[in-house]
């Protein structure tokens, strides 16, 4: 079956980190461009981080620079996103996406949530 599934959500105080994985299944995801998206409630979906097929290409978005780490394992089909510092406002669902060639996958979403 091919999917992706993230993992590694959680509550989370501020200040606190965690580290979110998304893993592949049925397919390599080495091919695929990767992207990080989540969405608050009531807002619209933010794209927050991405990472090219090789690793060698990188964006952030300007809320999350600095604070926010993307990497990949191709021989483990396994993205994540490394969170430190998190503030309230990063609460949301997120979201991984593949995407090559007009091939694209999403996952479930995972929901993280920073509160005191």
């Amino acid at each position: 079956q091919t999917q992706l599934v993230e993992s590694g959500g959680g509550l989370v105080q501020p200040g606190g980190s965690l580290r979110l994985s998304c893993a592949a299944s049925g397919f390599s995801l080495g091919y695929y461009d990767i992207s990080w998206l989540r969405q608050a409630p009531g807002k619209e979906r933010e794209r927050v981080s991405c990472i090219s097929s090789s690793g060698g290409s990188t964006f952030y978005a300007d809320s999350v620079k600095g604070r926010f780490t993307i990497s990949r394992d191709n021989a483990k089909n396994t993205v994540y996103l490394q969170m430190n510092s998190l503030k309230p406002e990063d609460t949301a669902v997120y979201y991984c996406n593949a995407n090559w060639r007009g091939y694209d996958y999403w996952g479930q979403g995972t929901q993280v949530t920073v509160s005191s």
